[in-house]
C-alpha cells in the first residue's frame, strides 16, 4: 500500500492542519518505539486511501516534532485530533477502530448521516496555544 498520509513538521502544521479550510484533518500523534501507534498504522493509511480528497489523514512523529506535540497538549499517544477549518472537533487517545474515526471524519465532510450533535468544536489555535 502506498504511503498516502501527510507528514507534518513544525513548519508544515499550520498550514497544512490548522488552515486547511473546508477538508477535515486528522491528524495522528505518534512514535516508532509505540507498539500501539504502530498498531494504528495500517488503519490510518487504509482510511487516507479511503477518503483521499474528502479528508487529510497526516502523521506528527512526536520525537522528530516535540515543539507540535507540546503546542498540542498532547500527553499519551496515539493521539489522533480531528480538525476541520481549524477547529478540534474530536480527540481520540489509544488505539481506535477505523470504523469510529471514519464515522467521526465522514459526519465533517456531510458526507454521512451520523449525528454529530455530541462533538464539541474548539478553536484549534486556542487548544494548542504554548
Amino acid at each position: 500500500m502506498q504511503d498516502k498520509t501527510a507528514k507534518l513538521t513544525e513548519k508544515t502544521f499550520e498550514t497544512e492542519a490548522l488552515r486547511k479550510d473546508g477538508v477535515p484533518v486528522l491528524v495522528d500523534f505518534w512514535a516508532s518505539w509505540c507498539g500501539p501507534c504502530r498498531a494504528m498504522e495500517p488503519v490510518l493509511e487504509s482510511l487516507a486511501e479511503e477518503l483521499e480528497g474528502r479528508a487529510v489523514i497526516a502523521k506528527v512523529n512526536v520525537d522528530d516534532e516535540p515543539a507540535v506535540a507540546n503546542a498540542a497538549r498532547i500527553q499519551s499517544i496515539p493521539t489522533m485530533v480531528l480538525l476541520k477549518n481549524g477547529e478540534v472537533k474530536d480527540v481520540f487517545v489509544g488505539v481506535t477502530s477505523k470504523s469510529v474515526l471514519k464515522s467521526k471524519i465522514l459526519a465533517l465532510t456531510g458526507s454521512a448521516q451520523n449525528d454529530a450533535r455530541s462533538t464539541t468544536s474548539t478553536p484549534a489555535s486556542a487548544a494548542m496555544q504554548n
